[in-house]
């Protein structure tokens, strides 16, 4: 899959139009709840690091990337060589989009729109994840890509770039509340994905979405 580098742009979106969607990875557009966590947990064991839990990977997702989480998971900084542990590990994965998201894209190529993804993790191990689940998004930002990660607008403000429009034309859909601040820090409108593992009512949303589809009926006319 190729990614266009930070100043790239994936095409003209700029005329007025529908807004424009910005989805997060994992807990939205795929269920990595299991695949993720096992893939830290088995690279740590093999660059003989100590016993991690699930909920210990879960709760260092907004530390940054990939690489981020798997040195703070380590206790030490590691070399790149060390971190091809988890890219192995996750070599292979089986995932799957959740229900209801194949057809979702679908119908957003279908009106012209883009599939943009905006994610934590490092480009590489989205792309990994993204072809296990038959998903090739037209824009991939990964944490690797942006100095901040979420909740910090960086992200999006890339992905506003890339698609030549301004930040109040992306909604932010993220089952994460990392995503809904990302969105509000950006100017842009956050969806919140109920479906997803990380779903917090009481994080504040624009919108709270009961499945992929409901995000249709938005893009036309927030």
């Amino acid at each position: 899959m190729h990614v266009p580098s930070p100043m790239t742009t994936v095409g003209d979106w700029s005329t007025p139009a529908p807004m424009i969607p910005v989805w997060d990875m994992d807990g939205t557009l795929i269920d990595s709840a299991t695949v993720v966590p096992r893939a830290f947990a088995g690279a740590v064991a093999d660059l003989g690091g100590p016993p991690v839990t699930p909920d210990d990977v879960v709760a260092a997702y907004w530390r940054g990337t990939t690489e981020v989480i798997l040195s703070f998971l380590m206790g030490r900084e590691l070399t790149a060589t060390d971190h091809e542990a988890y890219y192995r590990r996750l070599a292979g994965a089986v995932v799957a989009p959740y229900p209801g998201v194949a057809d979702t894209l679908a119908a957003l190529r279908g009106a012209g729109l883009p599939v943009a993804v905006f994610t934590g993790a490092s480009t590489r191990a989205a792309g990994l994840l993204l072809a296990a689940a038959g998903i090739a998004p037209d824009l991939l930002i990964g944490g690797d890509l942006v100095r901040h990660p979420k909740p910090a607008p960086d992200g999006l403000l890339l992905a506003a770039r890339r698609l030549g429009v301004t930040p109040d034309r992306l909604i932010m859909v993220g089952d994460s509340p990392l995503d809904l601040g990302s969105a509000r820090a950006a100017g842009s409108r956050g969806a919140a994905a109920a479906w997803g593992h990380m779903y917090d009512a009481t994080a504040l949303a624009d919108h709270v979405l009961a499945e992929p589809k409901d995000l249709l009926p938005l893009l036309a006319t927030t």
